[in-house]
């Protein structure tokens, strides 16, 4: 099983998206990147964390409040999803997954379960 990494940000319709890519594999664990509205209005389930961060930050720091996050928690390959989040959030993630030191394949949601891409 594979941990899956995934922002729960801005995206017309992306928490729908983000939802049917938690539903449609069996995670060993979700780490969901949020803000504070995310924390109050998703309600994750007994594999998911939420990891509230300040998207007020640089891409630097938000990478660096990324990495201090994850690096502890996560090892291998990890899945990514980046459908929901902003240019800015996606560059950050991208750049603390690399500073951890883990592979990352991007995954998403098709009418026949999680693809590759």
């Amino acid at each position: 099983m594979t941990d899956l990494i995934a922002f729960l940000s801005t995206g017309k319709g992306s928490w729908a998206q983000v939802s049917s890519v938690i539903s449609g594999e069996d995670w060993k664990k979700i780490y969901l990147l949020t803000n504070d509205f995310g924390k109050e209005k998703y309600k994750p389930n007994d594999k998911t964390e939420l990891i509230v961060l300040d998207m007020n930050l640089d891409e630097e720091k938000m990478r660096d409040q990324i990495q201090n996050a994850l690096k502890k928690k996560i090892s291998g390959d990890v899945a990514v999803n980046l459908i929901s989040g902003s240019g800015k959030e996606h560059m950050a993630l991208l750049g603390a997954l690399t500073k951890c030191g883990v592979g990352i394949r991007f995954v998403t949601s098709s009418g026949q379960g999680i693809v590759e891409i």
